[in-house]
């Protein structure tokens, strides 16, 4: 089996920390390519991010299918495109925000705060609503994650918040930048803390192991084929 993991932020520091927790979650026999789009921005942090980071991800998407991927993760929390690369998609295809909210209670924790009412809005598309006990940020840049030497004492303290006044049982991480951090998170936490990375790669293992793919029978119907008009600006 092959999974095509893709970074849709051009920042390829990241991609591989992306790659190394994938890695180490994928099953034996089951092969992790992981990429990042050739042109766009270096972190995706609100919806402007996402319209720019679009074009390069649905690349990437045909390119693993014209490769005959099984499947594929997309490694960033705002679930960018999801719709589109499953119309463009065979296999089944996981953004990293729905599959991390699994837990019967839980909070996520962010990076800024201009993210949490985006992921609220994800919260309630995906129906998680009453699962959800809040979506918290700890105010840093995505790129300060790598940078930052107080980053993960940061998000451990706002995990800790969390706890105590969400009273949730486990804690979503809000950026695939985190996903390095999970273990020692809910070590020193002693909650379960999610990454979506992982989950991601778990369950497009389980759905394309069960010979499962994405329906093109409604919503993700293949595009039609159409004229693309590009002009260039005056």
């Amino acid at each position: 089996m092959r999974i095509l993991v893709v970074n849709p932020n051009t920042t390829a520091s990241m991609t591989a920390n992306i790659g190394v927790c994938a890695r180490a979650a994928a099953s034996v026999g089951t092969e992790i390519v992981v990429r990042n789009p050739a042109t766009g921005p270096v972190s995706i942090e609100g919806h402007y991010d996402e319209a720019l980071c679009t074009p390069g991800l649905l690349e990437e998407i045909r390119r693993g299918e014209d490769e005959g991927v099984d499947g594929f993760v997309i490694a960033c929390f705002d679930d960018p495109a999801i719709g589109a690369c499953r119309e463009l998609a065979t296999g089944p295809v996981f953004g990293i925000a729905e599959a991390a909210m699994i837990a019967t209670s839980f909070s996520v924790v962010t990076t800024l705060q201009r993210s949490v009412p985006i992921i609220e809005d994800l919260v309630v598309r995906y129906g998680f609503e009453r699962r959800c006990r809040g979506v918290r940020a700890v105010d840093l840049p995505v790129l300060a994650l790598e940078e930052e030497p107080q980053a993960r004492s940061r998000i451990l303290a706002e995990i800790r918040r969390a706890i105590s006044e969400d009273r949730c049982e486990a804690v979503v991480l809000g950026c695939a930048g985190m996903a390095d951090l999970t273990r020692w998170l809910a070590q020193e936490a002693g909650i379960p803390v999610i990454d979506g990375v992982v989950a991601g790669v778990r369950m497009v293992e389980a759905l394309a192991g069960a010979g499962l793919r994405t329906s093109k029978r409604g919503a993700y119907q293949s595009p039609r084929p159409k004229r693309v008009i590009r002009r260039r600006a005056p």
